[in-house]
């Protein structure tokens, strides 16, 4: 039987509580978050984790309606793809529950970590400075279904998105410089694809696609995967002009 949670429903008297789960590799922000959380009607914590690989395991076991996801993770603070290691998180929980609302909470205001986190379906992002009673009403605001980003965040990120990004370069110079498989990864990189489902769908392992696409970042002059998913997007639509052109 599919247990799958719906949208978020009625928050009056008598409701369900508001199920969140959070993950934060340091014990002490995760305890103050789960306190906070805790002592609010109508919230209940769910479940937490001090590592991604903890979170996808715990989270579809829970099913929370809200994830609280650390951006950094680890002291590195990033994944061996190239993203924040709690983006990643943010894609693959979004993939699999796409009915789950993600909350990034971050100790740094960085642009670049933004636009992956709202590439990769996080419906807010806040900083670890906020007050607690902000915290908690972003919870409730995403949960609701709304987002947790200001007009002039929005705005930098729609800027970034129509932002020509090596404009004059056509769409089959950039897929020279690819072989056939990284031609084939890219695609699905654009189709949203995470690298677990990349590998299921090209029979590969999921540290080989990994390596890929590291190696396509490379050959297209690019440091991260969101960018390789927008040369995607715009090779996609390039080629479906020029098929409907003629």
């Amino acid at each position: 039987m599919n247990q799958h949670p719906g949208p978020i429903g009625p928050t009056g008297p008598g409701a369900p509580p508001l199920r969140v789960f959070i993950l934060d590799d340091h014990e002490v922000v995760r305890r103050g978050v789960r306190d906070l959380l805790d002592a609010e009607d109508g919230i209940e914590v769910v479940g937490e984790a001090s590592s991604g690989a903890e979170a996808l395991a715990r989270v579809p076991a829970v099913r929370p309606q809200v994830a609280v996801l650390d951006v950094r993770l680890g002291e590195r603070g990033e994944s061996a793809n190239g993203d924040h290691e709690g983006i990643e998180v943010c894609r693959e929980l979004r993939a699999r529950m796409p009915d789950l609302a993600c909350l990034m909470l971050t100790s740094f205001d960085d642009d670049e970590a933004l636009f992956d986190a709202i590439m990769a379906g996080a419906a807010g992002y806040v900083l670890k400075q906020i007050n607690g009673s902000d915290l908690v009403n972003a919870v409730r605001t995403v949960a609701a279904g709304k987002s947790m980003l200001d007009p002039r965040t929005a705005s930098r990120v729609m800027a970034r998105l129509r932002a020509p990004q090596q404009a004059e370069t056509s769409p089959q110079s950039e897929l020279d410089r690819l072989a056939p498989r990284e031609r084939e990864i890219l695609e699905l990189i654009g189709e949203g694809l995470t690298n677990r489902e990349i590998a299921d769908r090209l029979f590969l392992a999921e540290k080989t696609v990994k390596n890929r696409i590291s190696t396509i970042l490379s050959k297209l002059g690019v440091g991260r995967r969101v960018q390789a998913a927008v040369i995607a997007g715009r090779i996609r639509g390039q080629q479906e002009h020029q098929r409907g052109g003629r």
